[in-house]
């Protein structure tokens, strides 16, 4: 099972780095379309920044504030845990580790994306069952646990190229399935999900 995520991980970036900026920006502009699907006005949103050849968040981050929402990014710790502070504008990023940009507002503790109604989650692929393959660094995995143990159950949805809503995903048992997978096509739901 490691060695299928292993090589389907290893493909999947291949094909990221092969994307044309002009690719990667119609990617960004059509998922900030999707931020009126994704969350409502009052809500909190968990988000992330992009980096590399994942799908641009940066003009969704925007939308998100326009649309009502409060924005939450991560701040990586130095155990690979994420804490959370609140995403007040592009003006207040700040470069990090592993070429991360992270909010520089008050920290607001790794339990505060307990209180999101909404968890947007990075990944690689995500398949029509809702299993979704991450980068394998485990920050987010330790996020849905915190989630778990915590009683929260926000809606869970992963940003995508349209071509890495795969039919199917290696699977572990500990792998938890997403609610929804987000591409430039649209909101994708699963099982019984439904929409928001």
């Amino acid at each position: 099972m490691h060695n299928d995520k292993a090589a389907l991980r290893t493909r999947l970036l291949a094909e990221r780095r092969a994307l044309t900026p002009e690719q990667r920006a119609r990617t960004a502009d059509a998922l900030a379309a999707h931020a009126g699907a994704l969350a409502r006005p009052g809500e909190t949103v968990a988000a992330y920044v992009s980096v590399g050849g994942e799908p641009g968040t940066r003009p969704l981050l925007d939308a998100l504030r326009a649309a009502g929402a409060r924005v939450l990014l991560p701040v990586l710790l130095p155990d690979n845990d994420l804490d959370w502070a609140e995403y007040t504008g592009p003006g207040a990023l700040a470069p990090a580790a592993r070429g991360l940009l992270e909010p520089t507002g008050p920290r607001l503790g790794p339990d505060a994306v307990a209180g999101a109604a909404l968890v947007l989650l990075p990944g690689l692929a995500v398949d029509r069952r809702g299993v979704r393959l991450g980068r394998g660094g485990g920050s987010y995995d330790r996020v849905l646990a915190r989630l778990a143990r915590l009683g929260a159950t926000p809606v869970l949805a992963t940003l995508l190229h349209d071509p890495e809503l795969l039919p199917e995903v290696p699977a572990e048992p500990h792998d938890l399935p997403v609610h929804a997978a987000v591409t430039p096509s649209g909101v994708h739901w699963f099982g019984a999900a439904g929409s928001r």
